[in-house]
C-alpha cells in the first residue's frame, strides 16, 4: 500500500515518532491513521516493560505548591541520562505529575501511578484520561529510556505555611512551618537544602542511632585512659554535638552561622513541624561499566 509522506508527517506530529516507525505502523494499519497510533502505542508498551529493569539515577524535582501555600508536593522523577533529564517532553511529564498529585489525596505511589494528569502534554503523549502510569510508559517508548516516578511527598496545613525551595532541579525541599512568615519558611527551606538535617529535633532520633552514636564515642573515650566519670561527661558532650549536627533545631543557620535554626525561630515566634528533603537519585546504586572493556569483549578481544 502506497503511504503519503503528508499522512507519515501527520503520524509524526501527533506521536512524537520516528520517520520509518510511523510509515511502518501505517502499513501495518492499511493508512488508518488512528489503528496506526494503537498499533505504536503498544509496540510502545511492549518496549517500555523491557525497559523496567534499567536503572534509572538522574533526572528531576518538581514542586508544586498551592497560591495561599497550604498545600504542596515535591516529587521526584528519574531516567537514565541526563540528556533526557533536559528533554522537554519528560519536564512536562514532570510538572503534570507534580500538578496532578498537588489536587489529589493521593498517599501512596500505586495513588499516584493511577491518577489522570491534569493538563495535556502535547505531541500525542497524553490519550483522554490516560493515567500517569500510562503516560510514564509511553514516554519511556518515546525517550528511549527507563523513567520512574519514584518517590513524593504532599503536604497540607491547616494552621500554618508550606514553604518550598528548589536547588535547580535536582533537590527540593518542603516545610511545614508555624508562625513566622513565607519568607522565613523558605530560608528554612533553603537551610534544609544546603544543611541536610535528618530530623526537626532531637526526639526525632532514633533510640537505635543513639545507642549506636554511644557505642562509638564509649570505644574512643575509653582509649584516653581517662575515669569513668570524666568519660561519661565525654560521651555526653559527643552525644550534644551529634544532636546539633543532624537536627534541623541544632544546625547554624546557613544564612548567619553565629545563631541556630532554632534560636532564629525562637526569635520570629515560629515552629517547624516537619520537613521533607528529596535529591535526585539519592540511595539508587548507578551502574558503572568500562567502554574501552565492552567493545573489545565485543570483539572477542577479551
Amino acid at each position: 500500500m502506497n503511504i503519503s509522506a503528508a499522512l507519515v508527517k501527520d503520524l509524526r506530529e501527533r506521536t512524537g515518532s520516528g520517520m520509518m516507525e510511523c510509515k511502518k505502523a501505517l502499513v501495518e494499519a492499511q493508512g488508518d491513521i488512528e489503528a496506526a497510533i494503537e498499533i505504536m502505542r503498544k509496540s510502545g508498551l511492549a518496549k517500555a516493560d523491557k525497559k523496567s529493569s534499567r536503572t534509572a539515577a538522574e533526572g528531576r524535582i518538581s514542586v508544586k505548591i498551592s497560591a495561599d501555600n497550604k498545600i504542596a508536593v515535591v516529587v521526584e522523577i528519574n531516567c537514565e541520562t541526563d540528556f533526557v533529564a533536559k528533554n522537554d517532553d519528560f519536564i512536562a511529564f514532570a510538572d503534570a505529575v507534580a500538578q496532578s498529585l498537588l489536587v489529589s489525596d493521593a498517599v501512596t505511589l500505586d495513588d499516584a501511578l493511577s491518577l489522570t494528569l491534569s493538563q495535556d502534554l502535547g505531541g500525542g503523549l497524553v490519550a483522554g484520561n490516560a493515567s500517569i502510569e500510562e503516560n510514564r510508559r509511553e514516554l519511556i517508548a518515546k525517550l528511549g529510556e527507563n523513567i520512574n516516578v519514584r518517590r513524593f511527598e504532599r503536604y497540607e496545613s491547616s494552621n500554618g505555611l508550606i514553604a518550598s525551595y528548589l536547588h535547580g532541579t535536582r533537590i527540593g525541599v518542603l516545610v511545614d512551618i508555624i508562625g513566622g512568615d513565607i519568607a522565613l519558611g523558605k530560608d528554612i527551606a533553603m537551610h534544609v537544602a544546603a544543611s541536610k538535617p535528618v530530623c526537626v529535633d532531637e526526639t526525632g532520633v532514633s533510640a537505635e542511632l543513639i545507642a549506636k552514636e554511644k557505642e562509638i564515642y564509649v570505644a574512643q573515650a575509653a582509649e584516653s585512659g581517662k575515669p569513668a566519670d570524666i568519660i561519661e561527661k565525654m560521651v555526653g558532650g559527643r552525644i550534644k554535638k551529634f544532636f546539633g549536627e543532624i537536627t534541623l533545631l541544632g544546625q547554624p543557620f546557613v544564612k548567619d552561622p553565629d545563631q541556630t535554626v532554632g534560636a532564629l525561630l525562637k526569635a520570629k515566634g515560629a515552629s517547624v513541624l516537619r520537613f521533607t528533603r528529596l535529591e535526585v537519585g539519592e540511595g539508587i546504586e548507578k551502574e558503572t561499566s568500562d567502554f574501552a572493556e565492552e567493545v573489545m569483549s565485543q570483539a572477542g578481544l577479551r
